[in-house]
């Protein structure tokens, strides 16, 4: 299905009727779009599923709508979160429709024909990123769009330049495409007419993107992390209601800080902003935008080099520990948050 995780499909969801499928988190991971990288991270895939699964549940306490069904156990059970006795990286999930835009070239640039969605579509993923910042951590888009005049402080609510490790009075809601080669960051009003959303199912969106933000901040706060930044994606089921979809509350979704330090998929990402490959990446990028092509990957000049093995072994606990942390329950075998952290912070210091 994609760079992470696996798709299992156990009944086609149809117009009219949502499916069955099933996840397969797996130990890969993907940084910058550019799809599997060279290493795997022991544990991932599991400790991914099962923050998901208790994150879902939670959600689904207050009255908010999900595609989640449930865990699948060593039995090949679907059960509750609390009923698993020992990690699984299987999820059951309703599925809907997803309709992938046309991609096009007009007057050498790449563009994409979003006219299949529809006010009247329905059982359909929305073809969007709902992201939530609580926080400008370095490391933030933010900085790096602004810094382009990509976006503008007035676009944000901000009356000043903010600086890395900022936080916000209120939380900063920002979107972008989806199904697109690379997203991008789009405005609300072109969201709205990209997803063919109303103005009111807009208002609902980012209603429950705050309710989201909301739990998540309170479920990782309890574990001693602090919610900077994160993503939604949603659905429109038969019934052309909303429903979060994919998973949420992860370290790939969101952007946890412990005392300062990152706990997420951004280690991984400062590690590789540092490389060659990282400087091919957005050369890449940067020639496939001006050349209208869909495929921005064939540009590419190098190819990713591994983690270093002790970075990488950070990362493993890290997702366990966290894994451990998030839901209350020591499922993995690994140090505490804590110690883990300490680990990472002794390896910053020691490269800077």
């Amino acid at each position: 299905m994609g760079s992470v995780k696996d798709l299992e499909l156990i009944k086609r969801p149809t117009s009219k009727d949502m499916g069955i499928g099933r996840f397969h988190f797996s130990d890969r991971y993907s940084v910058f779009d550019w799809g599997e990288m060279p290493d795997h991270i022991d544990g991932k895939g599991a400790s991914l599923c099962l923050m998901g699964a208790y994150c879902f549940e939670k959600l689904e306490e207050k009255g908010i709508k999900t595609h989640y069904r449930g865990l699948v156990d060593a039995e090949g059970h679907v059960v509750r979160f609390d009923e698993l006795n020992q990690p699984t990286n299987i999820m059951e999930i309703n599925l809907v429709n997803v309709y992938r835009p046309k991609a096009y070239v007009e007057n050498g640039k790449l563009k994409y024909d979003y006219s299949i969605y529809t006010p009247s579509l329905r059982n359909y993923l929305i073809p969007l990123e709902i992201i939530y910042r609580n926080g400008l951590p370095e490391g933030s888009s933010i900085f790096k769009r602004l810094e382009q005049g990509l976006i503008t402080l007035k676009d944000l609510g901000l009356d000043h330049m903010p600086k890395p490790g900022e936080r916000l009075s209120k939380p900063i809601f920002d979107v972008s495409t989806k199904l697109e080669e690379s997203d991008r960051y789009v405005t609300w009003e072109e969201a709205k007419i990209i997803a063919g959303l109303s103005d009111d199912e807009v208002k609902e969106v980012k209603k429950l993107l705050l309710e989201v933000d909301n739990t998540i901040t309170e479920i990782a706060s309890k574990a001693g992390l602090i919610n900077e930044d994160g993503k939604i994606e949603l659905a429109f089921d038969p019934e052309r209601r909303l429903m979060i979809v994919d998973v949420v509350g992860t370290l790939d979704e969101c952007r946890f800080t412990y005392e300062g330090l990152h706990v997420s998929k951004e280690v991984a990402r400062q590690f590789y902003r540092k490389t060659g490959w990282y400087k091919a990446v957005e050369e890449a990028k940067r020639e496939a935008a001006a050349k209208g092509v869909e495929d921005w990957k064939s540009l590419c000049r190098e190819t990713p080099p591994k983690l270093d093995p002790r970075l990488k072994q950070i990362i493993i606990e890290m997702y366990m520990a966290a894994a451990n942390a998030i839901t209350n329950r020591k499922l993995f075998d690994a140090p505490s948050l804590a110690e883990t952290i300490k680990k990472y912070r002794d390896y910053v210091a020691e490269k800077l």
